[in-house]
């Protein structure tokens, strides 16, 4: 008479050993995952910061190509290069009409870098109470957002052959430049960025 085997199943030790090792395999795989899509959210910040950075740029570029001859200002000020802001005069030129001047702040509040723009004129009094308004942080236009994450800015002017931190004063008006820069040199600070970035631009206008 033969006599079956008695079919032997899993111990609970084996049951625990090959449950432990699944646990160690999903951890391991579950960090592996998670370091992927760390490094994609954080080049992805840094590529949407690096396409802003450029967009500011080209925008701070366009403003100091565009930048009044103050010859034509009657010695007003055109320019001021502050820590933390810039203000300037530019020309508007739009298609068949004449051109317009315009005051232009940018400023870097709350880590934020934004821009403002006055209404163009043509009236060099009106310019006057347009400046005055910006240089005293009154004006009421709405601000544009250029960057995030923008903890300081740095404005310095071509001037005697050197950078130069902001503009040397006059003494009847201490907001203009004793003479036009030929340069201008935006340093921005960026959250989470150890470099500091630098543009320079020439002033076509002046």
């Amino acid at each position: 008479m033969m006599h079956l085997r008695s079919r032997r199943g899993f111990t609970l030790i084996e049951l625990l050993v090959a449950i432990s090792i699944l646990a160690i395999v999903a951890v391991l795989g579950w960090r592996g995952l998670d370091g992927i899509i760390r490094s994609r959210v954080a080049l992805t910040e840094q590529i949407e910061s690096t396409r802003g950075m450029q967009l500011a740029f080209a925008q701070l570029q366009s403003d100091a190509e565009h930048m009044a001859n103050p010859a034509a200002l009657q010695k007003r000020p055109f320019l001021l290069a502050d820590t933390d802001r810039m203000i300037l005069v530019r020309n508007v030129y739009r298609e068949n009409e004449a051109a317009t001047l315009q005051v232009v702040s940018y400023r870097v509040e709350e880590g934020l870098l934004t821009r403002r723009e006055s209404p163009g004129t043509r009236d060099l009094v009106q310019l006057d109470v347009l400046w005055k308004a910006a240089t005293s942080n009154t004006d009421t236009t709405a601000p544009v957002v250029l960057q995030k994450g923008v903890t300081g800015m740095v404005v310095q002017t071509w001037e005697t052959n050197r950078w130069q931190t902001g503009g040397k004063p006059r003494e009847n008006n201490p907001t203009a430049l004793e003479l036009p820069p030929s340069g201008l040199q935006v340093a921005l600070q960026v959250q989470g960025v150890s470099a500091v970035m630098i543009k320079s631009f020439l002033l076509g206008g002046l």
